[in-house]
């Protein structure tokens, strides 16, 4: 990808963290003074990365905007009519298919298996991602818990792997992920309920949220909340299992493996980008 597709989430990193602090909104004029950038400039890199304006966008990433969310874009599993990214819910021209490993190759640990993984560029900041030969099996954010954690965690799942720095395999299917276009293949690797909740996650569309109570109804399990959550938690590939739109049934966020704050800018980034259309 070329640079100017990199979103420049740097600079929407620093804007965010400015947003945060505030006690208020801020206006275009103070988010760009504290940016070192013009008005114009700063309003032309933020809505080229989120589809609105930086006013709108604070609108969507305010801490009370996950109630609104469970208000407003609640989807029942049931009755979805989209499957994931792969239906009417995916992301601009991406299409996305996946697979599932078998149980057997799960309990082997990764054994026989050779995982290729590299450092790549996404709208929210760097990611480590991993791939065998069928698809990417891992995708970590960085930006909040750091290169090194997030290999490690990804690479840990898969005990018995060999890993190999080979950005170069899996880099067509990543930067279809990351650039929305294209074709982007999913190998996932778990334990038999973890790929339940898994594919559960992939019909939620983009722009609208469940909860993990929903997610454990849907999968035969009504009792299984809490497992569930934990589930949620491991899903080793961030954004395209899109665990960031379960949420809990009270309307609060839950947790998020890759950070909080990448969650709250998912979600965000997601509404900004469904009202742009």
């Amino acid at each position: 990808m070329e640079h100017s597709d990199h979103y420049h989430y740097h600079v929407i990193r620093r804007a965010l963290d400015h947003i945060d602090a505030a006690r208020a909104p801020l206006s275009l004029e103070a988010l760009a003074d504290k940016m070192d950038m013009s008005p114009a400039h700063f309003q032309r890199v933020f809505s080229r990365w989120a589809g609105v304006s930086p006013k709108r966008y604070q609108q969507y990433l305010a801490l009370g905007h996950a109630k609104t969310l469970l208000a407003e874009n609640f989807t029942t599993l049931a009755t979805a009519d989209a499957v994931g990214l792969s239906g009417s819910g995916r992301l601009h021209d991406l299409f996305l298919t996946w697979e599932a490993m078998s149980p057997g190759d799960f309990a082997k640990g990764g054994a026989d298996l050779t995982i290729h993984w590299g450092k790549f560029d996404s709208p929210f900041g760097p990611v480590i991602a991993m791939g065998t030969d069928r698809g990417i099996c891992g995708l970590g954010f960085t930006s909040e818990m750091g290169d090194d954690w997030a290999y490690d965690d990804l690479a840990r799942r898969w005990p018995n792997a060999t890993f190999s720095h080979d950005p170069h395999t899996i880099a067509p299917w990543v930067e279809a992920a990351m650039s929305l276009r294209g074709d982007a293949k999913l190998v996932m690797i778990g334990a038999p309920f973890q790929l339940k909740v898994w594919e559960a996650l992939m019909t939620i569309p983009s722009g609208q949220v469940t909860t993990y109570s929903e997610i454990a109804g849907a999968i035969d399990h009504p009792r299984a909340v809490r497992a569930v959550g934990t589930a949620v938690g491991r899903n080793p590939i961030s954004w395209l299992i899109p665990c960031h739109r379960a949420m809990r049934k009270s309307g609060g966020l839950g947790g998020y493996h890759w950070g909080l704050p990448v969650k709250r800018a998912l979600l965000a980034w997601e509404s900004a980008r469904q009202e742009a259309g």
